[in-house]
């Protein structure tokens, strides 16, 4: 009996361990199993704020109660903020440094200002009429470098006794030499525009016009979703196509084939026909929202922009990736496109302009001088050069080499978009509703518009964010954040006489020196 006790035991004790290490193996497995599913939830959740944010998370923190630094008093003293590098290239200024919509405007609170070095200062004080200072510095300067190069060069080219007498004289109109301030030639008269006709229908905020190359309709993209087709002439809605899954940034009709071209912040790029009103072609490549497109005049490429800093260049006919253009380091806005050299046009939130060797790919030249973000481009219809927006004032540019010709300031807000006709009329339209109209030739500015929000409407959602002329360039359409569409017309009964040019050199001579 002894003998089968002490079997039965030794059988229970391994039975006992054979569960005990059963159960143990299955408790590692599932520990192991846990362990690679977070692995695997970590790795996505990686990629997906790497698809979805990388090109804006080195953006700069706000920081209120840290790095303040005082502006000299040549400045207007505004106060400036940096991040913790105090890296110049992101000095942001004011309260609405990135505005999250439309109607924030753009005071002098807001603009920004770079700290020159009190040598600088000094020697530009020297130089120039000290009450004109300040004016000719943001007129001529494209940054930092470029006032110390200027700084004292006036000084460096007088003999000694000419410096002299622009101590004793405070200014170069009491010296011999003073240098002749350029005038602005005088503008050519255009007559003003009127609201014509607002048209309704969508459920969002409009984002995007384009024009097709017959004339008889015109395309909007909307926040809500829907692209729609318009009767130009009427303003009847003639149809609605819908598919994207988020705003509609960016459409293009092409002069080439019945295709319409959108973009829109679903990251997606579609080609739609026109004679089955379908979805024919995606074109798969960008990582983050798409914010505008443009379709080549000459060749069937099509050409995107997005928020992940590149710019890209599709084969229409066969969907492939020809290039991506990198180099610009946040959010490309716009883009455009032309026949002649640089065939391609890029501006960023980075506050640069590209123009790209669409051969090879590659840039072709980088303009730095805008300070903040450049949101649109504008190409002249005759002229070989094209016009740039930014929140600190809207620069002409001469192409092929991107060689700078003038400011036009005055449009104190952030510009969403331009437009120029053949007559040398460049309109800008800006996030607080108001529109500019401008000489092209002279950067005279002949007209100011602020039309009223639709009744129902917010009057914070008084804003233009895309506008364009149509093929007759008789009228302007203007996309706004009220959710209308706005036409006008030029006013037929005006003339010199009753709207006449309010020009006076001697006046314009010290505003533009």
């Amino acid at each position: 009996a002894t003998q089968r006790d002490v079997q039965k035991h030794s059988v229970h004790t391994l039975v006992f361990r054979s569960l005990k290490r059963t159960h143990d193996m299955f408790v590692s497995d599932h520990a192991k199993s846990v362990a690679q599913d977070e692995e695997s939830h970590k790795l996505k959740m990686s990629v997906k704020m790497t698809a979805d944010y990388n090109a804006v998370l080195h953006m700069p923190v706000l920081k209120e109660g840290k790095d303040r630094m005082a502006l000299p008093s040549s400045m207007l003293g505004h106060q400036s903020y940096t991040q913790p590098g105090d890296d110049p290239d992101y000095l942001i200024t004011g309260t609405h440094a990135y505005p999250s919509g439309p109607g924030v405007a753009l005071t002098a609170d807001t603009t920004m200002h770079r700290n020159p070095s009190e040598g600088g200062i000094h020697s530009m004080a020297l130089a120039l009429p000290p009450s004109q200072a300040r004016l000719d510095v943001s007129r001529t300067a494209a940054s930092v470098g470029d006032i110390h190069r200027h700084a004292g060069g006036a000084e460096r080219s007088h003999p000694p006794s000419t410096a002299v007498s622009l101590l004793e004289g405070g200014g170069t109109r009491n010296s011999t030499l003073a240098r002749k301030a350029p005038t602005m030639p005088k503008p050519q008269w255009h007559p003003p525009w009127k609201l014509f006709r607002v048209i309704s229908g969508h459920l969002g905020w409009v984002r995007s016009i384009a024009v097709e190359p017959g004339n008889q309709w015109f395309v909007t993209g909307s926040a809500d979703r829907t692209i729609k087709i318009w009767d130009l002439a009427s303003g009847k809605l003639k149809l609605s196509l819908t598919g994207h899954i988020s705003t509609v940034r960016g459409v293009a009709v092409s002069n080439r084939s019945p295709y319409l071209f959108s973009c829109g912040e679903d990251k997606q790029v579609k080609c739609w026909d026109l004679e089955y009103n379908k979805v024919i072609r995606h074109y798969h490549g960008h990582l983050s929202a798409v914010y505008d497109i443009d379709l080549h005049p000459t060749i069937d490429v099509l050409v995107t922009c997005s928020r992940d800093a590149t710019a890209r260049v599709w084969d229409i006919r066969t969907k492939a990736n020809v290039h991506t253009l990198t180099g610009h380091t946040n959010t490309v806005a716009t883009v455009r496109c032309q026949a002649a050299e640089p065939q391609v046009i890029t501006g960023s939130h980075d506050s640069t302009i590209r123009l790209w060797d669409l051969i090879a790919g590659k840039t072709r030249a980088t303009l730095t001088n805008h300070k903040k973000s450049v949101r649109t481009l504008a190409l002249h219809p005759r002229q070989y050069t094209f016009a740039s927006g930014s929140a600190d004032n809207i620069k002409q540019w001469m192409f092929p080499d991107g060689n700078f010709i003038q400011n036009l300031s005055g449009h104190n807000a952030i510009i969403n978009t331009l437009a120029v006709n053949s007559d040398g009329v460049l309109v800008s339209g800006a996030d607080n509703g108001t529109i500019h109209l401008w000489d092209w030739r002279t950067g005279y500015n002949f007209q100011r518009i602020h039309a009223a929000v639709q009744p129902g409407s917010l009057d914070s959602e008084s804003g233009i964010f895309a506008c364009m002329f149509d093929n007759s360039e008789s009228r302007l359409i203007t996309a706004e954040a009220d959710k209308t569409i706005k036409v006008y017309k030029e006013d037929d009964t005006a003339t010199e006489e009753t709207h006449p040019v309010n020009w006076k050199p001697e006046i314009l001579k010290r505003k533009r020196f």
